[in-house]
């Protein structure tokens, strides 16, 4: 009883960690992310690249390059790449199945409604976040879209704004506010289930714990099915995308490390 206790819990903590972790989608695709590394050297190998991309162990800094790419401190690695490979397994053995079966029983209708009433739940985290950076107006449009999402959208599983672009602008996050604020990342870090994040990121991370609604659902194990049941949902919409970051890369170690850093760059310039 007491194992399958365990089993449950750490499905569960993966679930939830899912629904917090920013996608994994870069904002240029892995082979052209290797391309550019490459192109700085000419003359390096596949084999060769790769050896410099593992000692990332020994990177102390973070920098904007001539090519705009970032890089990050990863003093961690062993840490980081253990924790990658457990994620890693989870999402392959537990999650991925889970929400094919779901998809498969699922009626999409259904589905993106749920998607519709978690994101319109999650309102407080986005207008914090734009109120943090002082996008007054884009927290004003973040508090509209509740009012108009939750009464013309039958409490929010409608989403009536999203056909209205202005009304759509990218979403905000405590992590964000951090690095509008010129906060840099810090370190790398990978989280047992959490996955990829840093310094900076972990600490917005915590912000956002405590901006979500279904956080004070009491008790704690009802606030963490109601997570799970939203990253299975979420996850039913973007299978394959992991997959093929994987796929395209020489080391998806490095590859998911890159397009993470630079997927928060782009979020926070936005």
């Amino acid at each position: 009883m007491r194992n399958a206790l365990l089993i449950f819990g750490l499905v569960t903590l993966f679930m939830i960690g899912c629904a917090h972790k920013p996608s994994l989608s870069p904002d240029a695709p892995a082979a052209e992310l290797e391309s550019t590394r490459a192109q700085k050297n000419p003359t390096l190998n596949q084999s060769e690249m790769a050896s410099d991309q593992a000692q990332t162990e020994d990177d102390d800094y973070l920098e904007d390059d001539e090519f705009g790419e970032i890089e990050v401190a990863d003093p961690l690695y062993y840490w980081n790449k253990t924790w990658y490979h457990f994620n890693d397994k989870l999402y392959f053995w537990v999650l991925k199945p889970t929400a094919q079966g779901y998809k498969a029983v699922a009626p999409e209708l259904v589905r993106t409604g749920v998607k519709n009433f978690f994101h319109n739940l999650t309102t407080p985290i986005r207008l914090v976040g734009s109120l943090l950076q002082g996008k007054f107006e884009r927290a004003g449009i973040e508090l509209g879209n509740f009012l108009i999402n939750t009464t013309c959208g039958v409490a929010g599983l409608g989403n009536v704004t999203k056909k209205y672009p202005e009304r759509n602008p990218p979403p905000e996050d405590v992590g964000q506010a951090f690095g509008f604020w010129g906060i840099g990342h810090g370190i790398y870090l990978v989280w047992p289930v959490l996955g990829p994040s840093s310094l900076r990121d972990t600490v917005g991370l915590v912000g956002d714990y405590f901006l979500h609604p279904v956080t004070y659902v009491k008790p704690w194990y009802a606030s963490s099915g109601i997570k799970a049941y939203d990253t299975v949902n979420e996850t039913t919409f973007r299978i394959g995308d992991y997959e093929a970051l994987k796929e395209a890369a020489i080391d998806p170690y490095v590859s998911i490390r890159d397009a993470y850093i630079q997927n928060r760059k782009k979020k926070v310039d936005e």
